[in-house]
């Protein structure tokens, strides 16, 4: 797949409990479109889709130094955005193992 080999997975019993404890050094990225986060996406994800980061890039920035965790429908999306902030200079990036696919297939909660 196209992930970078730096690119860390997250599982999602790791993500809920850091989601569910509020951890602040932790930025959860959905980088679908808007039509699919309303949808359903993980609770405290925020929303740009892969091809507006490099415009949007200025919002990330303050999350430079926290742990961002990216996801798409099945990882393509998710690879080319980790590209770009990587090279935007942000280096703590995980990827959702398995997608919102897998996450919803485990019946994990979502946000709407």
């Amino acid at each position: 797949m196209l992930f970078a080999a730096d690119m860390k997975n997250v599982n999602a019993d790791a993500l809920l409990q850091r989601t569910q404890k509020m951890d602040k050094s932790l930025l959860i990225l959905d980088v679908r479109s808007p039509e699919e986060y309303a949808q359903g996406h993980v609770p405290g994800a925020i929303n740009i889709p892969y091809d507006k980061i490099p415009n949007r890039i200025g919002e990330l920035l303050a999350a430079k130094d926290k742990d961002v965790v990216l996801y798409c429908h099945s990882g393509t999306r998710a690879a080319i955005a980790a590209k770009t902030l990587k090279a935007d200079g942000f280096e703590k990036l995980y990827h959702l193992d398995g997608d919102i696919v897998k996450w919803d297939k485990e019946n994990r909660p979502t946000e709407k």
